[in-house]
């Protein structure tokens, strides 16, 4: 559905691709390799109008084993519902990959910390296109302040960038 012009425009005019490891463009392929993210590219795990990544690790559990082994190299059962830890592995991982950015919602950055995060996932959703009465619900849960004041939370991400040379 893309005409052969859009990736030499893209080129010419400098237009930063957006990388969603769980919708490649090859579609041979179940999962993106973050790894072979172009530079000019913007790295994320989802967008507004997708489930986040705790909703999408439990909408489809088989497609989630299947990412859980290939993609995250673990050789057990994924575990349901996502762990703190693991959204932590994956939140690493995009920040590690070759994309110029990596830009991540504030309810997949939530993810990482089990106290932080909402304990409904399904209310971290932002925007269901289809549906008329879901559009732009998303409400931050903790005001501004309370956010700053969160030291363990800000500090582990100002780690994990730091970590990925993302400054």
């Amino acid at each position: 559905m893309v005409p052969d012009c859009v990736a030499w425009v893209m080129n010419e005019l400098r237009i930063l691709s957006l990388e969603i490891q769980s919708m490649p463009k090859d579609n041979h392929i179940k999962f993106g390799n973050l790894n072979a993210n172009p530079y000019r590219s913007v790295a994320t795990v989802s967008t507004h109008d997708m489930p986040t990544m705790r909703q999408w690790w439990d909408e489809d559990w088989d497609r989630t084993q299947e990412y859980y082994n290939t993609s995250l190299w673990h050789n057990d059962a994924a575990p349901h519902p996502l762990p703190g830890w693991l959204a932590d592995d994956i939140v690493r991982a995009h920040l590690n990959s070759p994309s110029m950015l990596c830009l991540l919602s504030l309810q997949d950055w939530l993810a990482i910390d089990e106290k932080m995060r909402l304990p409904d996932a399904d209310a971290e959703r932002i925007n269901i296109p289809a549906n008329p009465r879901h559009y732009w619900r998303y409400r931050m849960h903790m005001t501004i302040e309370q956010l700053m004041k969160s030291n363990d939370f800000n500090n582990h991400v100002n780690e994990l960038i730091n970590q990925s040379g993302r400054l």
